[in-house]
């Protein structure tokens, strides 16, 4: 039982936190978080390949971006115009809020599991979120800097990079 009521929450969760994020306007996922010069955040690309090696295991990492009507596939936006990247970027930040809000739901896992339960579903909400949170971040720095040598790109100043 405990097994299968953690299921219902984690799929439940994953359900409503995507629709609620599918309705998210773009001119919010668009606004900028904070700033990073490209020599920054050359430094932090560098630091997610050397340090947590997410080149090698990023492939691993499923796109549920368009498991829910209206959701879009991140491979579908491919392209290299500034539109097509900056609408990624916006997808990037969409996922990371998704998996921001789902970490935390192993948390009313304390109402009815024992203390092993409960550890199992933090270990759950760990191992599915946190690769997701960080490749999300990643991907953004990565996009931030190919729009900042995109000529004609609709992104800040080349100083500047928002996150």
């Amino acid at each position: 039982m405990a097994a299968l009521s953690s299921a219902c929450l984690w799929v439940l969760g994953a359900v409503v936190v995507g629709a609620l994020a599918n309705q998210l306007p773009l001119a919010w996922l668009n606004a900028p978080l904070g700033v990073a010069s490209p020599e920054k955040a050359t430094r932090w690309l560098a630091t997610y390949e050397q340090r947590l090696g997410i080149r090698s295991w990023k492939r691993w990492i499923p796109d549920a971006g368009h498991a829910l009507p209206g959701g879009i596939r991140k491979a579908s936006l491919a392209r290299r115009d500034p539109a097509a990247l900056q609408r990624l970027v916006a997808e990037t930040r969409r996922a990371e809020w998704v998996h921001g809000l789902l970490w935390p739901l192993w948390l009313l896992t304390l109402l009815w599991l024992p203390a092993s339960g409960v550890l199992i579903n933090l270990l759950f909400a760990t191992v599915f979120n946190l690769p997701c949170l960080l490749l999300q971040r990643y991907n953004r720095l990565r996009l931030r800097l190919l729009l900042a040598r995109t000529p004609a790109r609709l992104s800040a100043p080349t100083s500047r990079l928002p996150g």
